[in-house]
């Protein structure tokens, strides 16, 4: 071969390595990011809650963009507050999509939000990660939902009620679709264990008038409060029974939307005894919960804790970036492909992404609230349970009827609409 031919084929060959090795070492900065959405409620009776699960969320987009990003881009979220109003939350998401091109929304907290932003995503044909425990009954291919199905969450926890706090149970809920329709479960499974429902009281979500309801508790004598109220309702609330006399060794309660960070606003306290039902406790000892336990606090102060919306925010960007990389490109159609049978070694434990519904096996854990706002650890199944989002009690044809009597019911909302 001719030398001038060689010497060119050398020349070339350098040229080509020192551009992508400058390519891969540029700083992130100066790559054109992927755009994503964090949309919680800042703001309003469910910022007690969202809050936290939006720093818990920047918290992984921090910690993978540290490490390279993905496919060598880094991450650029877009934080909004859907302000606790359902309304605002599809008119942000719609805005997320069409304005802001992010490729994937990390978001809600009451399915109440979720179901209202729910069309926005199919009709745009995108994605939604859903971090909280929720009331199944749903499936949809534009959502990823890393929180519990009912059988991860709800009906462990009550058969475990009915095992050692009692037979009989109190049911006070904040009004919206998932306390209803996690009530309608609790009493399909109560019926079938022969227990005893004894009374069943909802209050408008972000309410402070309790009062007649805990002296309906007072009145029915139950073994067990099953607690379903959201946001800073739960604080009126326990307030309430304690001024009533209703202490955990009297009438335990067992919450369900109750954990670490809510305590922090309660005063452990006030509830030292009682018990909630998660899938993660900050209390949970592995290696990998030690990590994101110490980066969060590093982050955003010793005095924060963690809890199980915030670890499933956590995981979810986590899974979404291992599919990204898995997919080689981060279209959502793509991603979508490449997110079946995901797994990641979460805080919690081993967590995967179910192949047929798009939700995540995990393990469930039932805590007593100690008196430095941490929980016991009273309960495990152990091992990752896989999500059933339709409880056998009932066909999917009438769990459908149920939630269209809800939605007509409220006036084509999916939380009660109230008044005032």
């Amino acid at each position: 071969m001719n030398k001038k031919i060689i010497l060119s084929i050398i020349t070339v060959s350098l040229l080509l390595s020192t551009v992508g090795l400058w390519y891969y070492a540029r700083p992130l900065s100066s790559i054109k990011p992927i755009k994503v959405g964090v949309l919680h409620s800042l703001t309003g009776t469910m910022a007690i809650s969202e809050t936290s699960v939006a720093d818990a969320t920047l918290l992984a987009i921090e910690e993978i963009n540290q490490a390279g990003g993905v496919l060598g881009r880094p991450i650029e979220p877009i934080v909004v507050d859907g302000k606790s109003d359902w309304p605002t939350f599809a008119r942000e998401a719609e805005r997320l999509i069409t304005q802001d091109a992010v490729r994937v929304i990390f978001g809600c907290w009451t399915s109440a939000s979720r179901k209202t932003v729910k069309p926005v995503f199919e009709k745009y044909d995108h994605l939604l990660f859903y971090p909280v425990q929720y009331e199944g009954l749903e499936q949809s291919p534009n959502i990823i939902y890393t929180g519990a199905a009912p059988n991860q969450q709800i009906i462990p926890a009550v058969k475990w009620a009915f095992d050692h706090l009692g037979k009989s149970v109190f049911l006070v809920a904040s009004d919206y679709v998932f306390p209803r329709s996690a009530n309608a479960i609790i009493k399909d499974q109560m019926k079938a264990l022969r227990g005893t429902i004894v009374g069943e009281e909802y209050i408008l979500l972000g309410s402070s008038d309790v009062k007649e309801v805990v002296q309906k508790i007072i009145k029915a004598k139950p073994d067990v409060i099953l607690n379903t109220i959201n946001g800073d309702s739960n604080v009126a609330f326990f307030r309430e029974l304690r001024a009533a006399g209703i202490t955990p060794d009297k009438i335990p309660t067992l919450s369900f939307s109750i954990a670490e960070d809510e305590l922090r606003t309660l005063g452990a306290g006030k509830v030292v005894g009682d018990y909630a039902a998660w899938n993660y406790f900050q209390s949970v000892d592995t290696k990998e919960n030690a990590a994101f336990v110490k980066h969060f606090k590093a982050k955003y102060g010793v005095y924060r804790v963690t809890d199980d919306p915030m670890e499933a925010g956590y995981f979810g960007v986590y899974l979404w970036a291992q599919a990204v990389k898995d997919a080689g490109d981060d279209d959502w159609k793509a991603v979508r492909k490449a997110l079946p049978n995901q797994s990641f070694n979460a805080p919690g434990g081993v967590v995967y992404v179910d192949a047929e519904n798009q939700r995540t096996w995990k393990t469930v854990r039932i805590g007593k609230i100690r008196d430095d706002g941490q929980f016991d650890i009273v309960w495990s199944s152990e091992k990752p349970v896989r999500p059933v989002p339709y409880p056998i009690y009932r066909s999917k044809s009438e769990w459908d009827h149920f939630l269209d009597n809800l939605y007509t019911g409220w006036g084509n909302r999916w939380a009660n609409p109230g008044r005032g």
